[in-house]
């Protein structure tokens, strides 16, 4: 069965929960860069783990026109997520499925959202459904695939200048907060490290070259010591992390990004 986020996701979803609430589960998008990385088999993914944006509050609550009995709101985490809270799952269902319906359609030039170019589709969304005290809870990741030559691997991806630390695919672990890293960066930390820690220039090194203009940002801010450097660096990934998700998030944190994420609730029936 292909991957597919629908209703009926929603519903299984929030029953899930509804029968084992210590527990989220959530789903992989149903397109391809957008974190669909087995999209020939539906399937979710749960767990007993608390993730950063579970933790995240609500920086623009909202209310939906015929849902008085739901709370909305744009969550603050570097993705655009709409967060719906409320005793009724099918009611939650329901406004969810209105949201990724009026998505899966939505066009904004002004803000490059594009529903479909040449055929091809590309708005879909990231669900997550959690339990939080008694009430049901649905967070709604907004996606979008598109690519350009700028972003041959997606305008809503990791951007080129991140690559040396992440250009796979940001599906549902990272999107709530937790980076799924390469394996390489492992031994190309501990590279690095000795490289700084001896003042080379590592620049047309073969393994770790690829981080020397990365490293450079950063460098004046820190005093690296053997005690700190690889603390420093992994602090540093973080910092490259965050800044991922924000490449991944179709509606930035800025006036302007906030408008034109109003715009699409609008469309829904909601407001700010």
């Amino acid at each position: 069965t292909p991957m597919k986020i629908d209703r009926e996701s929603f519903r299984k979803a929030l029953a899930f929960v509804g029968h084992f609430p210590h527990y989220f589960i959530g789903q992989n998008a149903d397109l391809p860069i957008v974190g669909g990385s087995i999209l020939t088999h539906d399937h979710m993914q749960g767990g007993h783990y608390t993730f950063a944006m579970e933790r995240a509050g609500v920086r623009v609550p909202l209310t939906f026109e015929g849902y008085p009995d739901i709370r909305a709101g744009i969550v603050r985490w570097p993705m655009s997520v709409i967060r719906l809270t409320g005793k009724d799952p099918e009611r939650l269902a329901d406004l969810a499925d209105k949201i990724l319906l009026a998505w899966r359609s939505y066009t904004d030039e002004a803000a490059f959202i594009f529903a479909e170019t040449d055929g091809e589709k590309h708005n879909t969304i990231t669900p997550i459904a959690r339990r939080r005290d008694g009430d049901f809870e649905l967070d709604l990741v907004l996606r979008n695939n598109i690519t350009t030559p700028e972003h041959p691997l997606g305008v809503y991806h990791p951007h080129a200048e991140y690559h040396n630390i992440k250009k796979e695919n940001i599906g549902l672990i990272e999107v709530m907060g937790l980076a799924v890293l390469p394996a390489r960066l492992k031994e190309e930390i501990a590279l690095l490290s000795r490289a700084i820690l001896a003042g080379e220039d590592f620049s047309a090194d073969g393994k770790i070259g690829k981080h020397y203009a990365w490293f450079s940002a950063f460098r004046d801010r820190y005093t690296f010591t053997e005690e700190n450097v690889e603390e420093i660096l992994k602090a540093e990934i973080g910092n490259t992390f965050v800044n991922v998700l924000r490449d991944a998030g179709v509606y930035k944190d800025t006036e302007e990004g906030t408008a034109a994420f109003l715009r699409f609730v609008t469309s829904v029936g909601g407001k700010a």
